[in-house]
């Protein structure tokens, strides 16, 4: 029987707190040194570190998982208490990583980030000779199922966050926006996220201004494409082209009124203007409500929206949730049918090796048949034996007694099958 489980420990933004998440943590540059220490301890290891969460997967004995928790403590240096690890083994190990990977255990649910660094952390391990067949087979199904959760759920879409929010509200009044000018008022914390959104999603053409016109061009450059900078003493440009405005500046008071305003919307020609201001306090007066073509939403319209999409999602967790299970459920049978291979394997030599005989038997009484026959009569004797073995491997693979079939098979047919392999370091 198999002798080492699929385990994990971790901690995460539901157990601990974030001074205890940010000095569990791994670099990317810690990552390599960490995982070649781990596998030195313990057969096959992969290590997913994020903002939220930091989780060591390992194939261990059963009842080893409280080890892997000690293990990230030394290899950190730190002490956190065991009682804010969790520690999973096997099928509940593998179904949180899949949940994690389908975005349901993230604190922003269904989140797509999280499945790039599933996918990273498998790819470290590789890199660092540490991720053995069991877990490679566990990551590659956790990204499976990271990938059906978001192609046949939604829970991968409808804004949640405040700048994905905005840009949906953006969506829906101004439409399409691949044709369209977006100015981001604001190169903080705010518009960056915007930037970014916005980038990644609508295809606009962006404008950035920041009372610092460095700043400003700075982050045009990291996101690129058609993004530039403009400087604040050209912002009335920057309104006048513009067909949607995000502000987030944190100014403290407005920045943005009828006076402000005046000058861009006259050169417009009756284009209409499309203001969403996410800052707190307001950047935006209300007034311009007032004034033709322009509309403005506050935080409150966009955290609506978010909250839309929050309530969409939540609806999708079950679906998601069904998706899991049945990836969990293949990567079981699969673990299953582990124990089997060996006297599958067994089995097939010890037919081979009696065809093979009884063939080199039979040909040598007939020392006259040409090749052709030769060769007819090979093919079939293979035929024979792979006919008779069908439903015996099949009833192993697939019968609900598989303990009993194989200790049959292993007496009936003298079979001495080498040991399972452990799927450990180069599997």
């Amino acid at each position: 029987m198999k002798s080492l489980l699929v385990s994990c420990a971790g901690v995460n933004h539901n157990t601990s707190p974030v001074e205890e998440r940010e000095r569990l943590a791994f670099t990317a540059d810690e990552l390599p040194p960490a995982l070649l220490s781990a596998g030195g301890e313990v057969d096959g290891a992969v290590i997913l570190s994020t903002c939220n969460r930091t989780e060591l997967y390992a194939t261990v004995p059963p009842g080893q998982a409280q080890g892997l928790a000690k293990l990230l403590n030394r290899l950190k240096g730190t002490g956190i208490d065991a009682s804010h690890f969790y520690l999973l083994e096997h099928e509940d190990a593998v179904g949180h990583l899949f949940s994690v990977a389908a975005g349901i255990d993230s604190m922003v649910l269904g989140e797509s980030q999280i499945l790039g660094q599933v996918r990273d952390a498998m790819s470290a391990a590789t890199q660092a000779g540490t991720l053995n067949g069991v877990l490679s087979r566990v990551f590659h199904s956790a990204i499976a199922a990271g990938k059906r959760a978001r192609s046949e759920t939604e829970i991968g879409r409808h804004a949640i966050s405040i700048s994905s929010a905005a840009v949906a509200l953006a969506r829906r009044h101004a439409g399409d926006l691949r044709d369209k000018t977006i100015l981001v008022l604001s190169a903080g914390s705010t518009g960056k996220l915007a930037a970014r959104s916005l980038a990644e999603s609508s295809g606009a053409r962006i404008l950035i201004a920041n009372r610092t016109a460095e700043k400003a061009q700075l982050l045009a450059e990291e996101i690129g494409g058609a993004a530039r900078g403009v400087p604040l003493e050209r912002l009335n440009e920057g309104l006048a082209e513009a067909d949607v405005v995000i502000t987030g500046t944190g100014a403290g008071g407005f920045v943005l009124g009828p006076e402000q305003l005046a000058v861009p919307v006259s050169r417009r020609n009756g284009r209409g203007l499309l203001l969403i201001d996410v800052a707190v306090p307001r950047d935006i007066d209300p007034a311009v409500r007032r004034i033709p073509n322009v509309s403005l939403f506050d935080i409150d319209d966009v955290e609506s929206e978010a909250e839309s999409g929050r309530t969409v999602r939540q609806a999708e967790v079950q679906r998601v949730q069904a998706i899991v299970e049945e990836e969990v459920a293949g990567f079981l049978a699969w673990w299953e049918s582990l124990d089997v291979v060996p006297v599958i394997s067994a089995l097939r030599e010890r037919a081979e090796e009696i065809r093979r005989a009884e063939l080199a038997r039979a040909l040598r009484r007939l020392p006259d048949l040409d090749d052709e026959s030769r060769r007819r009569i090979e093919a079939m004797t293979s035929a024979i034996v792979k006919k008779m073995l069908d439903r015996p491997i099949a009833r192993l693979k697939d019968g609900a007694d598989k303990a009993l079939y194989m200790e049959a098979l292993e007496d009936l047919f003298d079979l001495h099958p080498s040991p399972a392999p452990s799927h450990g370091k180069g599997a």
